[in-house]
């Protein structure tokens, strides 16, 4: 099987190429300047010469900052670039897998989301994100649409990277402890994406969970960390717990975006890993790149 994925710098995108292997599979990423989803007129082109059996758009505008200062952009990006690309792909007779975000909800149900929840995101990120997955299931009711959360890797900006850093340069860290929700391994979120692939095709278009399998505060996951560290005989900071509304920042975060992943588990027999059985792998990967890349 041959794969298309939107985006290549990314995280994810990187998952899926070093997983592809093991799936069976030949994943080929394709991102800026050759493929740009806010300037969407070569999009057809770029697809149809890889001549891929499937799509995954892993591509987004993702500072969550950033948007509210840059909106026009995100929305160009999350919204008509992911439209465009849900078209192409029914054009060209395509399966297309999108993936989404679990800030499309605002946290406050107090207990893991399902599908059929009200979403009411919180930030412009969310909200271009959002307007997203309903511009792409317009355009393409058969796409399949993959919210997810807390995604860390060896790669890229995300916590766990922050976490790693940080303890070597700070004799103690204060963490939010009352957010929470599903830390998801990058290279978790690939596998299940590449075994959802070999099924995608003839599957009912629609929005599905696919996260984590074990929720976790942010101070949570901080010890984990630590602890890994701690375990490599390296020195760690001690660690208090904070507020998440002592943190400022100028885009408001959900306080409980835990995810319900059991309508994808029972839709394409796929289920993540809880984030203590992956994020020791993670963490010896950001202390050893060259091991990692090799």
């Amino acid at each position: 099987m041959r794969i298309f994925v939107a985006g290549s710098a990314g995280q994810l995108a990187r998952a899926l190429t070093s997983r592809a292997a093991a799936h069976d599979q030949v994943v080929a990423t394709f991102g800026r300047p050759e493929f740009d989803l806010a300037r969407p007129a070569e999009m057809a082109r770029v697809i149809a010469g890889f001549e891929p059996d499937l799509v995954i758009n892993a591509a987004a505008y993702t500072a969550v900052d950033r948007a509210e200062s840059e909106a026009d952009l995100a929305m160009a990006i999350n919204r008509d670039g992911a439209a465009q690309l849900a078209v192409v792909s029914r054009q060209l007779g395509l399966p297309f897998l999108h993936v989404s975000t679990d800030y499309v909800f605002d946290g406050e149900k107090g207990a893991p989301y399902v599908e059929t929840d009200a979403t009411h995101p919180l930030g412009v990120y969310g909200h271009t994100k959002l307007a997203g997955e309903n511009a792409v299931l317009s355009q393409n009711p058969d796409a399949l649409i993959f919210r997810t959360g807390w995604v860390y890797g060896p790669d890229g900006g995300n916590f766990v990277r922050t976490m790693v850093r940080l303890a070597g340069e700070k004799e103690h860290l204060d963490i939010v402890a009352d957010r929470f929700g599903n830390p998801t391994s990058a290279s978790d979120l690939a596998d299940a994406l590449l075994a959802i692939a070999h099924r995608a095709k003839g599957a009912a278009g629609g929005v599905f969970h696919l996260a984590g399998g074990a929720e976790a505060s942010w101070f949570d996951l901080a010890s984990g960390v630590m602890a890994r560290l701690a375990e490599t005989g390296r020195k760690v900071p001690t660690l208090g717990k904070i507020s998440g509304d002592a943190y400022v920042a100028p885009a408001a975060r959900p306080r409980d975006s835990r995810l319900d992943g059991s309508l994808a588990e029972r839709t394409f027999g796929v289920r993540l890993p809880g984030w203590t059985d992956s994020l020791g792998v993670t963490v010896d990967a950001i202390l050893n790149p060259e091991r990692n890349a090799a």
